[in-house]
Parts: C-alpha cells; structure tokens; sequence
C-alpha cells in the first residue's frame, strides 16, 4: 500500500515525501536531512500542531511574562504577534527557537523543522552579496561543497545522486531566485557584486532579511522585517510572505503589513497570550467586543459587591443578623472580579502650537540638489503651506531624504532658487536621529542643553506630556527601551515649536500605541508637516496630500497608495521588458507653449491649482472630523459611562466637543462646497 507522495501542504514545497514500509504503521519520511522514520499516529499529530504551547509560564528574572498560555499554532497559519513594548514578544521569539525553556509548561515543534530568522547583526564580510543571500540555503551549500569533492574524486554515482538533489531543491535556479530576492529588497545589479563589509548598517539588515527569505524554512520567525525597507521594499516582502507556504510567526507595528500577510493574530497582554483568527484588523474589532462585554461584566460585579458589602456594614454588628452578614462576606469573596479595563492606549501626547504660521513656509523655483556637486534631484518647483500634510512617496535611492535634508538646510541647492520664510522654525526627525542621543544624559538632561533658562518644572512638565515623568526625567537614557528614547528623541525635535516638522521614518522604535498616538498628535499639529515613512496606515491617516520622487524630480502625485502600488507595479514590468530606463513622468499639470505668453491662462491655472489644493485640505478634514464624531458617538452610547461616578460631567463634556466638531464639520463642508462649485465654473 502506497500514500501520495506529497504530504502536506508547505512539505511538498520542501520536496517532503513519505513512503509506507512493512505496513500502515510506520513511515519513512525524508525532510532536508537523512532519512527518519516516525510512526504514523505521531506524523499525522505533528502535522495537524506545529506549535503547541502547554499551561506555559515565562519569566524573565521576577517578572512574569506570560502566565499558563494554552494554544496551537496549525501549519501554514501566518501568524501576527503583537503586543505593547517590553510584553515578552522577543523572549517568545527564544524560547520558540529553544534557546529559553519554560518556567512552567511546556512548548513544542518538531525538532527537525528548518527555522529561519533575521540576525541582528553582520560583521564586515569580504563575501559578495548575492554570494551571502545565498548561504540562507544551508542544505545547496552543503551540496555544492559535497559536489566539489565528489568531482575531484571522480566518483559518478555520488556525483549523479547530488544532481539529482539538487533538481529536486530547485538548485539550479538558486542564483537567480536569490537575484530577484535582492532586487525586491532594493538591491541594483551593481549592489550584488559589491562585498557585505561595503554596505552600511541598515543595508546589512536588508542583506539579513534576504538570507532569511532564502532559506527553505519550516517556521519563519521575523522580528520588525520591515524597521530598515522603505515603502516600496515593504510592498514586495508582503507580497513575498502572503505567499510563503510555511509556518509564520511575524512581529509588526505595521498594521497594514500586518493585515495583507497574517491569517491570525498572536496578542501578548496582561501576562496572556491569545489567538484571534484573522488579520489584525479583525482582531483590533473581536478585542474591542471581548473589552465591551468584559466592562459590562465587571460593572455588574461591581455594583453586586456594593450592594452585599452595604447588608454587611450595617448588620455585621448585630447579633442577630451577624449570620447573614457572615453569608454575604462570603458571597463577596466568591465573586470573582474580572481584570479591570484598561484602554489600549493610555498613551497620548501633543504637539505645542507654534508661534508663527507664514504662508508660504518655503517655496522652490528650478531647484536642483545633490552630493559632490552632481544633481541627484532636479527642476524642483513646489511650495508648503501652513497646515499641508505631506507624505513623499518614492523607490529607494531616488532622493526622498535628500529633498527632506534640503528643507532641512542640512544640504545646499546646486542651482535654482529655494526661498524660506525668515519666520520659518523647521524640526528635523531624521532616521538616525536616535543615535544622536547622549546615552549618559537624562531626558531632563538633553532639554537643558537646548534651552539653559529654562526652569525645571517647566521642563518636568514638558517630559511629563511625553510620558518621563517623576525620577524617569532624571535616568540616564542608555538602559532606555527603542521606544522610549524614540519618544524622547521627537519630544526634543518639537520642542522649539517649529512650524513645519520633517519627519524621515519616525516609526521604526514605535509600537502600535505609540504610532496612534503620534497619528493623532501630527493631525491636531496646526503646522505643516512632510513625512517620509514605510508605515502607510501613518500614511493614509495624516497625509492629504502625495509627492513622488522618482526620477531625479518630485512632483505631485495624483492618487493613493493603492495607486502609488500599481505604479510600481507597471514600471518594474516596465524595466524588466525593456533595455531602456523608463522615462520621466510628465508633469502633473503640463504647460502648453502657447499658452506660455498669455498671462491671463497662467493666472487660471494658479487660481485651479488653489482650488484644488483647498478641497483636498476641506476632504481630508472632513474625514478626521467625521472619525472624530465616530468615536465620541461610542463612548456616548457606551452605558458604563453614565454609570461610573463622574459620568455625567463627562458625558457633557463630550457632548460639547459633539457639538463643536460638527460645526467645524458644517463650515469644511461649506468651504468644500464653494470651492468644488468654483472648480465645476472653470470647467477643472
């Protein structure tokens, strides 16, 4: 009696086959390594759990992280492991790579899987780079080197048997499947040649991650894949791993990430680990129903421990109620309290209002812009407003923070005109702005170097708006969190007030709390704001207005991600089919020769592109305000707050700010209105 020859669905990927011999009960099964042999019943259990976790508990010194967990991860689920900072995500990471044991409990994978990780550091190597991506496949080189050996032995059966392995493993197109793995990462055809010890920090990261992905892994363990890819590298490792046939554990403050490649959800909170079906999405709307449910439950407990505990204090004295008292004391210890609620996100802060808004802020006429006097960018001709909100959107390497250092004044325009207002106050968040922290500085500390008359309950009460409150202003930074020292390292940028805030990849050190509450804080900043960043719910949530540099320009983009996506989408299709690099694309709105000497069409078209601009800005607030309702809308209809002492005042309160937005919402939809009706008269 014979099985097919595939097994499971990721085994047949890895050429995994089985054969019955001597009977049903055993199996032969052949993995990346010699043959073992496993009974059936056991094959069929790992299979159906790949990852079992038993009544676990995990300990980093006194501290609990995760208490009793319970759960199996099936084959094939890719899954999202999310959870504040500091939680125990990374100590999960160890201990499912076997290098931490359980305090308690027991967890389990088939120890003959293929595992494969990102390392978190690469030394300077002489290897190429496409030569480094390629020892991601441990068992090719193995192969090859064992090639070597057997040619020079002359030994033809071996020689034959190794072929055939590697037909098998798809070795004879290893090279150019590693070649299109760096091209995705951004890597050109030059890049691959050069040696590891060429490239910097962050392209070492890349060259790790392609390792990675190389290898034919069973169990994919990814911490933060996408902390050093830009947004177009992002859009191709998602597409990469909605299609990876293994077991994927992913850890992401990415949320759209998140969302395109996870099948479930793995959330690490209070000591628990539990699993959600679905994106992270679906989680974030089971979760909120699970924290509904959870508020009314314990509001109900609440008010029947008031009511028992009421009997108790006014009878516990009397002899002839003592009885009674006594039930219902026990009554009240029998009832067991749900855990309190506690908001996802207890963090919020904001950015102070600046002191002047000029209009324009800068404006640039021809500008051109780039290193050693050779143009990287050129024919700039833009302009930002008070209030603009802009995302620069661009393939890697094509100028998105060299125009950022531009408006920076950090680099100086080759030719052309780039005129600031004299009241301009830029913050620059750049993306190694961590590491321009002093490790052996307090935060209180790096804020009297900016401003030495400043007092101290002023810089207190500043830090405290960024969550560095009492002895947390005075420590030394270096023991800090990414995340912290991320927050501090932003909290200095915006502490002068700056009205126009640059911010190259803020994100990176930023859980998924903290992201929402920069969203929040960047769309209530008065000022103007351009933002490069990977993350595109950050994105689609701040920016009401694209700029793409490609090309050696930056110019508006008329779209939104999905359209920016497809755009890549055609001109990578676009430059594997021809020899030619694709032209430059035309300017967004084209200038016609004859209409150059009619002053009068000039002046049209800036009147358009005025109106325009206003009913992008009008849309874009339309929506923050209606989001805004959306959520007081919740908290007004949630019953436990009219419950809770102090109820009242605060649902006033957010009746108010009802009543305010939807007046603000009443004006942006007037002013939206005037503005498209003048549009329609133009025929624009």
């Amino acid at each position: 009696m014979r099985v097919p020859s595939r097994v499971a669905g990721h085994d047949a990927a890895r050429g995994l086959h089985a054969d019955f011999i001597g009977g049903p009960e055993t199996i032969i099964v052949e993995p990346l390594h010699p043959l073992r042999a496993f009974p059936y019943s056991f094959l069929q259990s790992v299979l159906r759990f790949m990852l079992s976790f038993t009544q676990l508990t995990l300990r980093r010194g006194a501290r609990v992280l995760i208490q009793d967990a319970t759960l199996q991860i099936h084959a094939g689920q890719r899954v999202g492991l999310v959870g504040r900072n500091g939680t125990g995500k990374s100590s999960l990471f160890s201990l499912m790579q076997y290098q931490l044991a359980p305090d308690k409990g027991e967890f389990t994978r088939p120890r003959n899987w293929e595992v494969a990780t990102v390392a978190q550091e690469t030394p300077a190597l002489p290897v190429q780079a496409l030569e480094f991506a390629l020892d991601g496949d441990t068992e090719l080189r193995r192969l090859e080197a064992a090639l070597v050996k057997a040619e020079e032995a002359h030994d033809g059966d071996k020689i034959g048997n190794l072929h055939e392995r590697l037909y098998q493993i798809d070795g004879y197109t290893a090279r150019s499947r590693a070649a299109t793995l760096l091209a995705g990462l951004g890597f050109t055809q030059d890049m691959q040649s050069r040696t590891v010890a060429e490239f910097s920090g962050g392209w070492r990261m890349r060259l790790n991650l392609a390792r990675a992905l190389m290898c034919r892994s069973d169990l994919m363990l990814l911490d933060e894949p996408t902390n050093h890819l830009d947004l177009d590298a992002v859009l191709w490792v998602q597409d990469w791993l909605a299609s990876y046939q293994g077991t994927l554990v992913l850890i992401s403050h990415d949320r759209e990430f998140l969302d395109a490649v996870c099948t479930n959800t793995l959330h690490l909170h209070g000591e628990k680990l539990t699993l959600y079906p679905g994106n992270y999405s679906a989680f974030e709307r089971v979760r909120a129903e699970r924290l509904s449910q959870q508020a009314s439950l314990r509001s109900s407990q609440e008010r029947e421990i008031a009511h028992l505990q009421k009997f108790v204090d006014r009878f516990k004295a009397q002899a002839t109620k003592a009885r009674q008292a006594q039930s219902r004391m026990k009554m009240i210890e029998r009832i067991q309290l749900v855990a309190p609620v506690i908001a996802d996100n207890e963090f919020t802060f904001e950015f102070r209002k600046p002191l002047k808004l000029p209009s324009p802020l800068v404006r640039f006429n021809k500008v051109a812009v780039g290193y050693n006097g050779k143009p990287q960018l050129t024919n700039i001709n833009l302009g930002i407003e008070p209030g603009e909100r802009i995302g620069l959107l661009g393939p890697n390497g094509a100028g998105k923070s060299t125009f950022v250092k531009l408006i920076a004044g950090k680099l100086e325009a080759l030719s052309g005109n780039m005129v600031a207002h004299p009241d301009l106050v830029v913050g620059y968040f750049d993306q190694h702005q961590l590491e321009q922290l002093d490790p052996k500085a307090s935060p209180i500390l790096h804020l009297r170097r900016m401003d030495p008359k400043a007092k101290d309950q002023e810089l207190r009460d500043y830090l405290g708006s960024f969550n560095f409150k009492g002895d947390r202003a005075f420590e030394a930074i270096e023991p800090f969190s990414g995340g912290e020292k991320a927050r501090l390292a932003l909290a200095l940028v915006v502490y002068p007030k700056p009205n126009l805030l640059l911010l190259d990849e803020p994100t990176n050190h930023l859980d998924l709390d903290m992201r929402q509450a920069l969203e929040m804080a960047l769309n209530d900043y008065e000022g103007a704001v351009v933002l490069v960043t990977h993350d595109r719910h950050l994105v689609s949530s701040v920016c009401d207005r694209l700029w793409r540099v490609a090309d050696h320009a930056v110019q508006m983009f008329d779209g939104d991600l999905e359209d920016y996506a497809r755009w890549l989408s055609e001109r990578a299709r676009g430059r594997a089919t021809a020899a030619t690099p694709m032209p430059e694309p035309e300017p967004v709105v084209p200038e016609k020769k004859v209409e150059v000497a009619k002053p009068v069409a000039a002046v049209s078209r800036e009147e358009v592109k005025r109106l325009r601009d206003i009913v992008r800005k009008s849309e874009s607030r339309q929506s923050r305000i209606e989001d805004l309702l959306k959520r007081l809308e919740q908290k007004l209809a949630d019953p436990g707050l009219y419950e809770k002492s102090g109820g009242a005042a605060e649902a006033a309160k957010l009746m108010k700010e009802q009543a305010e937005l939807r007046d603000e919402l009443a004006k942006v939809e007037e002013t939206w209105l005037e503005a498209s009706g003048q549009l329609e008269g133009q025929g624009a």
